[in-house]
């Protein structure tokens, strides 16, 4: 499957509506103490992030219905899930390890809620920046990882898994 990038993907009401949505301090964002597995040791200052989960296996967050207009786009028949990312900004930008999402095929999408210096790598060759409202959909079962910001408090984003 190749990489497919959609800019301005949501109507601006609908994508307002998720930003404000994740950026507001009701917003609950869970302490994740490492950003891959892999084992590679990161500087203290990337080595933890931000997360929320809204669907996973048998949890179902009450607010996930707010994706709506994002499933209908990536057509899915199944989700595995989808996580709210949030990375703190950082002094220069730092690369994550690369890791995958699941050892099986299957699809995955990354929506950027906020644009900034941050970006995404695919399989060490293709980087995509982080630009708000813009829906990445590639094969998340090959190699991929994401990088800090420096320009922006943080950088967001959310990870949808389906087929």
């Amino acid at each position: 499957m190749n990489e497919i990038i959609l800019d301005n993907c949501l109507p601006q009401k609908q994508f307002e509506d998720i930003k404000n949505f994740m950026l507001s301090d009701v917003f609950s964002w869970n302490f994740t103490q490492v950003v891959s597995d892999t084992g590679e040791k990161m500087p203290n200052c990337a080595s933890y992030y931000f997360t929320h989960l809204f669907y996973y296996q048998f949890h179902i967050d009450e607010k996930v219905n707010i994706f709506a207009p994002l499933l209908e786009k990536l057509a899915c028949r199944s989700i595995l899930r989808i996580k709210g990312n949030l990375y703190p900004s950082t002094e220069k930008i730092i690369h994550h390890d690369n890791h995958v999402d699941y050892l099986f095929p299957h699809r995955g999408a990354i929506f950027y809620i906020n644009t900034n210096d941050g970006f995404t790598i695919l399989e060490d060759k293709i980087k995509v920046k982080s630009v708000e409202n813009r829906l990445l959909i590639f094969d998340s079962s090959k190699p991929h990882r994401s990088t800090t910001c420096t320009d922006e408090k943080c950088r967001i984003n959310i990870n949808f898994n389906f087929f």
